[in-house]
């Protein structure tokens, strides 16, 4: 009985969110976020687990992520046009085909993280970890070009992270 009584409640609570809209998506935010396809332009996302957190395809311009777990997040096509992303980690993220152009990626921990056919044009790259990510060879050497820091959590280079020469 308790437990319908709640289930009952859970629904109400779902379709008023669903008629009214979401007015402060981060009272929605939990471990199994899925924001897909959704614009999201200027939240405040910062420090929050967003770990396993779906974005596909969603519209991330000026959001701010510093700081937030976004491990195994899926970012597939998603745009993160000048998206705060200092300190966050992005370790096992998907975020093929993203764009990450002007991102502040400062201190950011990209490890085992899928990058390919992502852009990264004008993005701040101190002290960011790329190690075992998986990257486009034009992209890594265009950030090579720009790389440096150390990241003060793993405590990589960001160059030697890109396989920088």
């Amino acid at each position: 009985m308790f437990v319908r009584k709640w289930l009952t409640r859970l629904t109400i609570v779902v379709l008023m969110w669903v008629i009214v809209g979401i007015n402060d998506v981060t009272l929605a935010v939990s471990s199994q976020t899925n924001f897909s396809r959704i614009n999201l332009t200027d939240r405040d996302f910062g420090g929050q687990d967003l770990t396993g957190g779906v974005f596909v395809s969603s519209e991330l311009r000026g959001v701010n992520m510093s700081g937030a777990n976004l491990t195994n997040a899926m970012l597939t096509m998603a745009v993160l046009l000048k998206t705060n992303l200092s300190g966050a980690n992005l370790t096992g993220a998907l975020a093929d085909r993203a764009t990450f152009d002007e991102a502040d990626l400062t201190n950011a921990i990209l490890t085992e993280a899928t990058l390919t056919r992502s852009r990264f044009y004008g993005a701040k790259i101190t002290g960011a970890d790329f190690t075992d990510a998986l990257i486009d060879r034009a992209q890594a050497k265009l950030l090579c070009d720009r790389a440096d820091g150390i990241n003060p959590v793993t405590g990589v280079s960001t160059r030697d992270s890109l396989g920088c020469r």
